[in-house]
């Protein structure tokens, strides 16, 4: 895992990824490994490089590791975060003016996930302030004092947005599965070096969203989309990549809460959670990203993100619970990254592989949602845990 970590994925993106010319880091390699420099740059894209390159330095103490990390957070300070008006823009064109400064909840999560890690690694005060200064306009902006949750995004001046959704793959409400697994992951993160009351508090609450709004009561997968009311919405979908996901992130908010209550509400929706995923795992250890119930339809590629996730959550059924089943699954996903989705001669990893082995080479390398953060934090997590 370390060796992958530091010669497949970080190596990459140490090479190939900073934009010398304009700061920052470039916002997009192709899948036929063509850098386009004039790629517009995306909040996400940053927030999770600093994270990983953060977290890096952290964990293996390279001194190369933290150039990246503050290359990013100067960049994030610099030119995404709105001086103005608080949080983060969406996108900014190559050269780091702001082309769409609607505040999408979930990439303020991530700019505070990446300033979080910064300051936990190196002590730093100023990435410490803004990521406080983040969870409070989230707090301010995008929780729902009268029906609970988080909303999804804003104008950039903090008004309702008609078009909520991440992407033009999601459906448009206002509160998603996604954003919340997405913002407790930060405030884990943050609490870890900022003991708030406040903080406290909200992460408390995200565990209980998570537990009694969130889960499917009848099936134990996580439902993605709802209402302000959080009525259910968007039809029948399960997405097996985020329950795995999220039943690690919700454990280890709740062991970073550190409260025995907590957890013993919480542990046995985590394993329940994991065992529920598996209805997406195929007999050669990969595990397919989502699927319609409503239309029969599923998502037959095998995306990068979903395999590093489903390392980790089972690794970590494994850990906690002593489950060899579990540990046979997070292996058997892990042999199936090295035989299918590695790129041996580049680096890093291939977006998808589909069922038949063939790989995908169209799309990103390297891009608005292709970042190392995935794929290093599974490396990251086995470095540290076993």
């Amino acid at each position: 895992m370390e060796l992958l970590l530091r010669e497949n994925i970080l190596k990459y993106w140490l090479t190939f990824m900073p934009d010398k010319e304009n700061g920052g880091f470039y916002g997009r390699i192709c899948g036929d490994e063509t850098l386009d420099p004039k790629a517009n740059k995306g909040g996400i894209l940053n927030g999770r490089i600093l994270w990983t390159f953060s977290a890096a330095y952290r964990v293996l103490g390279n001194s190369e590791y933290l150039v990246a990390a503050t290359r990013a957070k100067d960049y994030l300070l610099e030119k995404f975060y709105d001086h103005e008006f608080g949080g983060i823009y969406w996108e900014l064109d190559y050269k780091g003016t702001p082309v769409d400064t609607k505040k999408q909840f979930y990439a303020l999560g991530f700019a505070l996930y990446g300033l979080s890690e910064y300051a936990r690694a190196t002590g730093d005060k100023e990435a410490l302030d803004y990521s406080i200064r983040l969870f409070e306009t989230i707090e301010k902006y995008s929780f729902d004092k009268e029906q609970n949750g988080y909303l999804e995004a804003c104008t950039r001046d903090w008004k309702a947005i008609e078009d909520m959704r991440l992407s033009d793959k999601d459906q448009n409400y206002p509160k998603s599965q996604n954003t919340h697994l997405h913002i407790i992951e930060p405030y884990t993160n943050l609490y870890r070096i900022w003991k708030d009351v406040r903080l406290e508090k909200a992460l408390r609450n995200l565990i209980d969203i998570f537990t009694d709004k969130i889960l499917n009561p009848e099936t134990y997968h996580l439902d993605l989309f709802f209402k302000n009311d959080w009525t259910r919405g968007g039809g029948a979908w399960e997405s097996y990549g985020h329950d795995i996901e999220c039943s690690w992130l919700m454990h280890e908010a709740a062991l970073v809460l550190g409260d025995s209550t907590v957890l013993a509400k919480v542990e046995p929706i985590v394993q329940k959670v994991a065992r529920a995923s598996e209805k997406g795992l195929l007999p050669d250890g990969s595990m397919v990203h989502e699927a319609n119930l409503d239309t029969g339809y599923v998502d037959r590629d095998l995306h990068w993100w979903v395999q590093a996730e489903t390392v980790v959550g089972f690794a970590n059924i494994y850990q906690y619970f002593g489950d060899v089943t579990a540990r046979k699954k997070s292996l058997n996903c892990w042999q199936y990254i090295k035989d299918h989705l590695i790129d041996y001669q580049h680096g890093e990893w291939y977006w998808s592989c589909s069922q038949e082995g063939v790989v995908n080479r169209k799309d990103d390398k390297a891009g608005f949602w292709k970042c190392p953060y995935h794929n290093g934090r599974m490396c990251l997590e086995f470095i540290e845990r076993f």
